[in-house]
């Protein structure tokens, strides 16, 4: 039945488990399921799973990555065939990257793993990025979000240079601004004018859709 295959779809991302994620997206297609249905209905509810575990305590970062992998998995099978139908799939295109001057990146690679798995197209600059990359790579995107993440209390305030440089070029109202990292707090978002602040992967997808005005009740 659809239900009991939705069911196993949201266990395989639970699970952490690839393999079993892309046979079940690749089942689906050969039984006819709608794709869109199957993103929707099947993996994206495996994946919110994941993050409200992960924010519980009960899921570490080991488990969150599985379960990344898992939905990419999935999403690699059924996005096209969604796309080919006409489906609008994409919640948002994000530009993220680590600061200036700063080359920590594991938190923001997690980060962009999970906005992927929930259905945002991420463009991922890496680590130590000048802040006119940022704007570049945003208006070349045409993106809805810049996600800067800082780990150092030094590079932190790049941050809210970004802010500044965005109101400067009059482009503050066409992109939000989601900051994260270790020294960041949702004070210090709201002190530089950012739309938002993600504590960890589990928020920082949260918030994203709060931004795109998706976020669930």
């Amino acid at each position: 039945m659809t239900i009991e295959l939705f069911s196993a779809m949201a266990k395989s991302v639970v699970d952490g488990d690839p393999d079993k994620a892309a046979s079940l997206a690749r089942a689906a297609l050969v039984g006819g399921v709608n794709a869109a249905e199957a993103i929707e209905k099947g993996f994206i509810p495996g994946i919110h799973e994941v993050g409200a575990l992960w924010e519980s305590g009960e899921y570490f970062l080991p488990e969150l990555i599985a379960s990344a992998e898992a939905m990419k998995s999935a999403m690699a099978i059924l996005r096209p065939a969604a796309a080919g139908a006409g489906a609008a799939l994409k919640e948002g295109t994000v530009v993220i990257g680590t600061v200036e001057g700063d080359i920590h990146d594991i938190g923001k690679n997690l980060v962009s793993a999970m906005l992927a798995a929930n259905g945002f197209e991420v463009i991922d600059l890496g680590a130590d990025v000048k802040l006119s990359a940022f704007i570049e790579a945003a208006r070349k995107s045409g993106a809805d979000i810049i996600c800067v993440s800082a780990l150092l209390t030094t590079t932190m305030l790049n941050q809210r240079r970004l802010v500044d440089l965005l109101v400067e070029h009059g482009l503050r109202g066409r992109f939000k601004v989601l900051v994260g990292g270790a020294p960041t707090s949702q004070k210090w978002a709201e002190e530089i004018g950012a739309d938002g602040y993600g504590e960890n992967a589990a928020a920082a997808v949260r918030a994203a859709r709060a931004l795109m005005g998706k976020e669930r009740s």
